[in-house]
């Protein structure tokens, strides 16, 4: 979800033939802010130095105190995940499918459906909050933790769910997903100075020794000391901070990375994980 958008330079002339809108209607039509004319390098230096902050877009009338009074009142949601997820169940179908997979949607993105289709499954989409014996009913051969917003300790419902199907189901997360996944198997978050965001974050599979290029944009980490004691292992490790990246438990069938591998545009470097989750099921007697 967007709050706001922050550019140095506005052109309202798109030049490719492909457009439709332009980004000034786009931003109307989604009711979402947006400012030009900012020094955006002052401000990355900014979040760089003092960490991630609450930001205000405001005119130039605004008195500052006025501003700064409205940013101290701000509280920021803790349930962002309800706001996003969505209310009912859905389906998405391909031809000739081998797996049922229940995808809990946390925020998901299409391009995640999009990409267990190419791979055989049928999925359905449930809310975050779906319980274990709802889910058991729908007979999956494996459960996808998706992507999302906000703090993993305020995700209550999916924590306990993955709790529930621990050594039952293949489960797979990104993201979020991911996170929520570590704090159902006893790991430990914390929340970044600021956040990994774009798409050339460099991450080491300490399985295959290699390194990938991957797309990011979280605040929060698993804590790497944390992950000691439990029933996971640290597999993906980011290169730049050594910050967790992925984990994993061989014994229950359970494996997750912090970034995208479904990423559109972005690096495909680990797409190869859809298929690491298609393998987890096919042993598990799916097909």
């Amino acid at each position: 979800t967007i709050g706001g958008i922050v550019v140095r330079e506005y052109n309202d002339i798109p030049s490719n033939f492909r457009y439709t809108k332009t980004l000034s209607e786009i931003l109307e039509e989604n009711a979402i802010p947006a400012i030009s004319g900012v020094d955006t390098r002052m401000l990355t230096r900014i979040i760089r130095d003092k960490g991630s902050c609450k930001c205000l877009i405001t005119d130039a009338n605004t008195p500052r105190n006025e501003a700064i009074s409205k940013l101290d009142a701000y509280i920021i949601p803790t349930d962002a995940v309800s706001r996003v997820s969505c209310k009912k169940r859905w389906y998405s179908r391909t031809a000739n499918h081998n797996y049922n997979v229940v995808a809990v949607d946390c925020g998901i993105k299409l391009n995640v459906i999009r990409k267990l289709n190419e791979k055989s499954c049928n999925v359905t989409i449930v809310p975050y909050n779906t319980g274990y014996e709802e889910i058991m009913d729908l007979k999956p051969d494996g459960v996808f933790i998706s992507n999302g917003p906000g703090n993993p300790v305020n995700v209550r419902p999916v924590i306990e769910l993955v709790k529930n199907l621990r050594g039952k189901l293949p489960i797979f997360g990104i993201c979020l997903g991911h996170l929520l996944i570590s704090l159902a198997c006893g790991a430990k978050t914390f929340k970044m100075k600021f956040g990994h965001r774009g798409g050339n974050h460099p991450v080491k599979n300490l399985l295959t020794d290699k390194i990938e290029m991957t797309s990011q944009n979280h605040s929060y980490v698993v804590d790497l000391d944390s992950v000691k004691g439990t029933c996971l292992s640290v597999t993906h490790i980011n290169l730049l901070d050594n910050t967790v990246e992925g984990v994993q438990s061989v014994e229950e069938n359970i494996f997750s990375v912090q970034y995208h591998p479904e990423s559109a545009p972005g690096p495909q470097d680990s797409v190869h994980l859809f298929d690491n989750f298609i393998d987890m099921m096919k042993k598990g007697g799916a097909c």
